[in-house]
């Protein structure tokens, strides 16, 4: 699964009122109107998120910058940051013992 699908948001973004934008394709190759909206949004390295206000400004930008980014809100920009916390916690360690077993073992 790649980045742009985990990232692709189900639920409409006009009931949000705050949106989380995350670069997800590269700048080199775009359009130079498209590498100005992205400059004007914020977005200046691939995998980086801002945070904007939900306005009709904001979502004219990210309508033409698409294919570009990924748009989350809120509540799915929490979610996904809690999972890859999950993810990175650390574990107890596993102990593997290479020792064959000794006849007291066994029996």
């Amino acid at each position: 699964m790649n980045a742009f699908k985990a990232y692709k948001a189900c639920v409409p973004i006009a009931w949000s009122p705050n949106l989380y934008i995350t670069l997800v394709r590269g700048i080199p190759g775009t359009r130079r109107l498209h590498r100005r909206t992205l400059e004007a949004l914020r977005l200046r390295k691939c995998n980086r998120t801002v945070m904007r206000w939900n306005t009709p400004t904001v979502r004219g930008m990210l309508q033409q910058v698409k294919r570009l980014v990924v748009i989350e809100t809120e509540e799915m920009y929490k979610a996904r940051k809690q999972k890859v916390e999950a993810h990175r916690a650390l574990r107890p360690p596993l102990i593997i013992n290479h020792k064959p077993p000794s006849v007291t073992d066994v029996l």
